[in-house]
């Protein structure tokens, strides 16, 4: 194998390791960013006194969560 060849080589393992990493933190940042989307958009929306509204200030349960 002469030194070309083992050039792409190198450049193969580095792109198989390489690629899949910069799309999973590509992902990991647009999922995060779109949480804190969620979250700044919950706490400007005005609260919901609705029935099926959370009994507590926290608003991880439902009324009937027991």
């Amino acid at each position: 194998m002469n030194a070309s060849n083992a050039n792409l080589f190198a450049l193969l393992d580095m792109a198989i390791v390489g690629v899949p990493t910069v799309v999973f933190i590509v992902w990991q940042l647009v999922s995060i960013n779109r949480e804190i989307a969620k979250d700044k958009a919950k706490q400007a929306a005005p609260p919901d006194d609705s029935p099926e509204s959370a009994g507590h200030p926290v608003g991880e349960h439902r009324l009937d969560d027991r």
